[in-house]
């Protein structure tokens, strides 16, 4: 408060008759808290912004689902794919805007492609409702997307080929996809799907040892689901929220245990990617939202292709059929 007014406010009260030792009370509480005000030191900001502790793996079956979520990151990890691109990837898996198309420019041509693979669209602002299999609690099962846009999903299974040069494939043509991965045939190498994850591709569950989950024990299904859980958590920091059933099979106790275990969806498949090319559960041809099934797999399953000609020839067919490849996790 300026000199001048403090002089007006203190005749005032003397004409208004208040005791002489009030007004002067008053005038050295005010004159000591604009000193104070002064000489206090500018806010240097507050603490908001610090981590979060990691949400708690043990999801519980009557936890209801929560929308929006985003990858939890753990100790010594930068967050999951889900969380967005990861050494300037972008969440997609795409190349940046300046290739005008997926992948280093011109890089599709080594991998045996006439065109590289087209950017998808837009993901839907708000995604898609999936149809409940059971009470409420328990996750939905999906085989194909709902949308009309010219877009499938490709996930791969397993683990067991380690192909170094598909991490070069995948990086040069910006293919988004999402992997499941099954603990025993992947054992110490998941420095491997690391570097794939790093491409801003998520990695999901696919249990412990592939057993059919249909008719086992509960408590085993908890045991294959959660145990793969905590292994995808301490490997990439990231919790798996998609899982797929080995054989695609699954029953209602299978549900229940994998919403106990955190899945917040169950991901099937409508064609697959066999040796000599795409098979569908029906129809002759994709469909918009289709999600398609490949494998980690090398020469000895593939008789005598490697993982990357496995990919190429999916790619191809992709293409050939006016699809281009999304990322699953933007639309479930």
């Amino acid at each position: 408060m300026h000199g001048s007014g403090l002089k007006i406010t203190f005749m005032m009260m003397i004409k208004t008759r208040f005791p002489r030792c009030l007004v002067l009370v008053g005038a050295a509480a005010v004159l000591t808290a604009c000193g104070s005000l002064a000489a206090a030191p500018e806010h240097s900001g507050s603490r908001h912004g610090a981590p979060m502790p990691p949400a708690s793996l043990a999801s519980r079956l009557d936890d209801p689902p929560s929308g929006g979520e985003s990858a939890s990151s753990g100790p010594g990890h930068g967050g999951g794919a889900q969380g967005g691109g990861l050494e300037g990837v972008p969440p997609s898996g795409g190349a940046s805007a300046s290739d005008g198309g997926q992948g280093a420019s011109g890089a599709y041509r080594r991998w045996g492609l006439d065109r590289p693979l087209e950017r998808p669209p837009a993901p839907p602002a708000v995604k898609p409702s999936l149809e409940r299999s059971g009470p409420w609690g328990l996750p939905p099962i999906v085989r194909r997307v709902p949308t009309d846009q010219r877009v499938v999903f490709v996930t791969i299974d397993d683990g067991i080929e380690k192909d170094p040069r598909f991490v070069e494939q995948a990086r040069d043509l910006g293919l988004p996809f999402t992997g499941f991965l099954t603990d025993n045939v992947i054992g110490t190498h998941y420095d491997y799907f690391d570097r794939l994850r790093r491409l801003g591709n998520s990695m999901e569950n696919h249990t412990l040892t592939h057993p059919n989950l249909a008719g086992m024990a509960y408590d085993d299904q908890v045991r294959e689901i959660c145990g793969q859980r905590d292994n995808v958590w301490n490997h990439f920091g990231q919790q798996p929220r998609l899982f797929r059933p080995p054989f695609g099979e699954y029953d209602d106790s299978m549900l229940r245990a994998a919403a106990f275990c955190g899945v917040r969806t169950v991901v099937l498949w409508r064609a697959e990617m066999e040796t000599h090319g795409l098979a569908y559960r029906s129809g002759g041809h994709l469909l918009p939202g289709d999600i398609v099934l490949a494998h980690f797999r090398g020469p000895e399953q593939l008789e005598g292709k490697s993982m990357t000609d496995m990919i190429t020839e999916l790619v191809r067919a992709i293409q050939a059929q006016g699809f281009t490849i999304g990322r699953l996790e933007d639309y479930v």
